[in-house]
């Protein structure tokens, strides 16, 4: 393992480790496009950093974004490992806090409502396989672990909780499933490392507490990835 690919929506997620690893942009990489790629290497490892960019303004997010940024980013990279790494909304009743860290170990949708036999309802909720080594890296730094549930949107409707709880869902994202997606049908390792801003059953109200929790939850991030990082640059890059 050679080449770690690191797949972030928002340029606050992603500042202080890039900042950590001290990578350099590389302009205009996947122009037209709005993606932005930094690189850097930490021993024998490349380490990109791919951004989804910006439209009208700000962070683009969401489903769409995150599939497209991750497919241009295999084709061009040839990463051996993807991670995404990100933010989240989990539940207080799961014993979550802000700016805990979880690995993921399932991924699925839990917005897309398809009618009709199991193979469609299976084909709409994902449940994508992630990186075989995902559980015992987190035993390994001590991280929490849990099934991430993706949505277009940031609020939830009822049925939404209704999915993520029935389907065991823990972890509540707005890319992550939609990178497993592409990952799937390259064949390539996805690894899901998540910080919590806001809690779903919190009582506030979540675009507020995801905003005044983002710079902790993504400082979080860097102490996490930096410690993921230097792990897989002496456990998996020989």
């Amino acid at each position: 393992m050679k080449k770690i690919c690191y797949i972030v929506a928002m340029r606050a997620e992603a500042r202080p480790f890039i900042e950590e690893f001290q990578l350099h942009e590389v302009k205009d990489y996947f122009a037209p496009y709005p993606f932005i790629l930094y690189q850097g290497t930490v021993g024998q490892m490349e380490l990109s950093v791919v951004l989804n960019g910006e439209q009208h303004g700000s962070d683009l997010v969401g489903c769409e974004a995150a599939s497209i940024t991750t497919y241009a980013a295999i084709e061009r990279l040839h990463p051996d490992l993807v991670i995404n790494s990100g933010t989240c909304g989990a539940f207080k009743a799961d014993g979550a806090k802000i700016a805990d860290i979880y690995i993921g170990n399932a991924v699925m949708f839990h917005d897309r409502r398809v009618p009709g036999d199991d193979a469609w309802g299976t084909q709409a909720l994902g449940n994508y396989p992630l990186w075989s080594q995902s559980e015992a890296l987190a035993e390994v730094l001590a991280f929490k672990i849990g099934k991430v549930t993706t949505g277009s949107s940031l609020d939830m409707q009822p049925i939404d909780l209704e999915i993520i709880r029935s389907n065991g869902g823990q972890l509540k994202d707005m890319e992550a499933a939609a990178i497993a997606f592409t990952c799937s049908l390259t064949h390539t390792p996805l690894l899901l490392v998540k910080s919590v801003t806001d809690l779903c059953d919190g009582g506030e109200k979540t675009f507020e507490e995801f905003s005044k929790n983002l710079s902790a939850a993504s400082q979080a991030l860097r102490v996490a990835n930096t410690r993921i990082i230097y792990y897989l640059a002496e456990h998996c890059c020989q």
